[in-house]
């Protein structure tokens, strides 16, 4: 069996590495080094590490694409820090780890919200897209009385104003986030769906890939269909 260590988990990652599943990321954004690891791979280390919070820190360090997803998923939301989550941010180059990843583990923190607040200010457009994911997996997951009804509206209105002029990655974010209200807190349902409506279409470049930027109206009622309105997942991360 591989043993925990940042060295062991970097050369089972490799050995796990496709060519076809890099190939993939790369053309969505990531950079070398990577070694183009499956979800299902990544899971099987998750399954015999679980949450290893020095261990997490230490893989996200390695600027490896694979081993910094992996980091994410073992965080220890309770012990990690405002000061790791900054650096987090800065170092989450590309959309799997700046609109998953760091938000996952930040949304599950209690420092997410008041990070999110400043990194949607961001003129970087990673950390800014980071900022509205984590308001969106916050929506997700946290009960609307531990949420800020009345900032969540007006960042709604935001979105309205800003979204189809605002860089590629955080108009995409922004289309989340009212996904992400609309579906979760439901006195905000109505503003979101009416947000949606205004907003339409968000063209974003996908990068080639067949990747689609769902309408927010649809996806919300979606989820209202499937009788789900208002109802939280367990955890942001998946």
């Amino acid at each position: 069996m591989a043993k925990n260590t940042t060295k062991e988990i970097l050369k089972e990652l490799k050995s796990y590495g496709d060519v076809a599943t890099k190939k993939m990321m790369i053309n969505n954004g990531a950079k070398e080094p990577l070694f183009g690891v499956k979800a299902a791979d990544l899971k099987k280390i998750l399954k015999r590490v679980k949450k290893d919070h020095a261990l997490s820190l230490e893989l996200f360090a390695t600027g490896n694409s694979d081993a910094m997803y992996l980091a994410a998923l073992i965080a220890d939301e309770d012990r990690i820090s405002k000061s790791d989550l900054t650096k987090w941010v800065n170092a989450a180059y590309w959309s799997w780890l700046s609109e998953y990843s760091v938000p996952w583990v930040a949304s599950e923190s209690e420092h997410g919200y008041d990070l999110a607040l400043k990194w949607i200010d961001s003129k970087k457009e990673s950390v800014a897209s980071s900022g509205w994911a984590t308001l969106a997996y916050s929506a997700l997951i946290k009960p609307d009385d531990e949420l800020d009804i009345g900032v969540y509206e007006k960042l709604l209105g935001r979105v309205e104003k800003n979204v189809h002029k605002d860089q590629n990655r955080v108009s995409y974010a922004m289309n989340g986030f009212v996904i992400s209200v609309g579906s979760s807190i439901k006195a905000l349902t109505k503003k979101a769906m009416a947000t949606g409506k205004k907003i339409g279409k968000v063209e974003v470049d996908m990068k080639g890939t067949a990747c689609k930027v769902p309408l927010a109206v649809e996806a919300i009622e979606k989820v209202a269909d499937r009788g789900a309105l208002g109802k939280k997942r367990k955890t942001a991360r998946c």
